[in-house]
């Protein structure tokens, strides 16, 4: 009679969060410098300028916006469409790799609004925008003008995702520096960076990468995160040298060797993050932060709001509502926990605005009119 394989360890929900939150940087503020935690984080959410500044003073112990800020201005850290489709800011490095991986995801894209490109040739208007925005940086705006001119029978909004979708832009400075305001300006990773971009790394390389920062996890939380179909074929080209656990539902983990994997009663002290937090969005099962009862809480409409944890886990919203924090817990928390998630929220202000007075505040962030 055949022995039956050894079941593969289990991890429950709190060792998975624990796992995370110490890649994550999120349970000790880290010694790092800002390059080498975007790095290690593989970027960092930039839909809007503030995100990526929020998500390091949560977790780099003696940071200032100033150090982010500097890396944009010298071109050492960037503003680009990568995984899922959405601005991510990235080392220069990153930013000349990362974007090939993902290529793939961004011309299923262009699928999307194939109506509005009827007639047009892409390579063509590959080509053409290349141009219009290595000549000088453009707007979206007037990068669909002058396509428009091209094919005025396509639709204006089409050509420029396309041209977003094709090229590897990035939002030059000004936009996303720290205190400094800019329109949304784009030119090309290699006119920027001065350098050519680099070919597409193996995909098992950027698996080793991704459980680093985000393991233990599955093929189909590699692929929630990148935006990518079928890399279970990198996974098991690594299977020999990785580890396999599974979770409560079942799912198979994999997870590199000396990774940490702290005790599931590790100490996780309340962290503020910024709206779209890669934490919360870069998993296809997200129960590991984020309670099955809180699912859906952190959006109002189209606006995602900032977002804090208690204990490791998704807890509530915040917003700075003028000289206010304003911080809204899904639940009632004890007094303990308000004191702590109240003293974060200071010593968060404080990063940020050093000098600056605020009130800190429980409230309603969530509320009708905030849109």
């Amino acid at each position: 009679m055949t022995k039956s394989a050894t079941p593969a360890p289990l991890l429950g929900t709190r060792a998975l969060n624990r796992a995370t939150l110490e890649r994550q940087l999120l349970l000790r503020p880290a010694a790092l410098t800002a390059a080498a935690a975007v790095g290690r984080l593989l970027g960092l959410q930039a839909q809007n300028v503030r995100p990526p500044y929020q998500a390091l003073a949560a977790r780099l112990d003696g940071f200032a916006p100033e150090a982010l800020s500097r890396l944009m201005a010298e071109r050492e850290a960037v503003r680009i469409v990568t995984m899922r489709s959405t601005i991510h800011t990235h080392t220069a490095d990153d930013a000349l790799t990362l974007r090939p991986l993902v290529q793939p995801a961004r011309d299923r894209e262009i699928n999307i609004f194939r109506k509005g490109l009827v007639g047009v040739d892409l390579d063509r208007l590959a080509l053409l925008a290349r141009e219009l925005v290595e000549a000088e940086p453009r707007t979206m705006g007037q990068l669909r003008d002058a396509l428009s001119a091209e094919w005025p029978e396509a639709d204006p909004q089409a050509l420029a995702v396309a041209a977003r979708c094709r090229l590897p832009l990035v939002q030059v400075t000004p936009r996303g520096l720290w205190g400094r305001s800019g329109q949304v300006a784009l030119t090309t990773v290699e006119r920027w960076l001065g350098r050519p971009a680099e070919p597409a790394p193996d995909a098992a390389d950027v698996v080793v990468r991704y459980l680093a920062a985000f393991g233990p996890a599955s093929v189909k939380d590699m692929q929630t995160w990148s935006g990518l179909t079928r890399l279970r074929p990198a996974f098991e080209r690594l299977r020999p040298r990785l580890l396999t656990f599974r979770d409560e539902r079942g799912t198979e983990l994999f997870d590199l060797p000396d990774a940490p994997r702290p005790d599931p009663d590790t100490p996780a002290p309340p962290r503020f993050l910024p709206e779209y937090d890669n934490l919360l969005l870069s998993h296809a099962d997200r129960t590991r932060v984020v309670p099955a009862a809180y699912r859906g809480r952190t959006w109002q409409g189209n606006t995602a709001h900032p977002t804090f944890l208690v204990d490791g886990f998704l807890a509530g919203v915040w917003k700075l509502r003028g000289d206010a924090l304003v911080i809204e817990p899904f639940a009632g928390l004890g007094r303990a926990a308000r004191t702590a998630v109240a003293a974060e929220g200071e010593r968060m202000l404080g990063v940020l605005y050093p000098g600056e007075p605020y009130d800190v505040r429980f409230g309603e962030v969530t509320d009708v009119g905030e849109g």
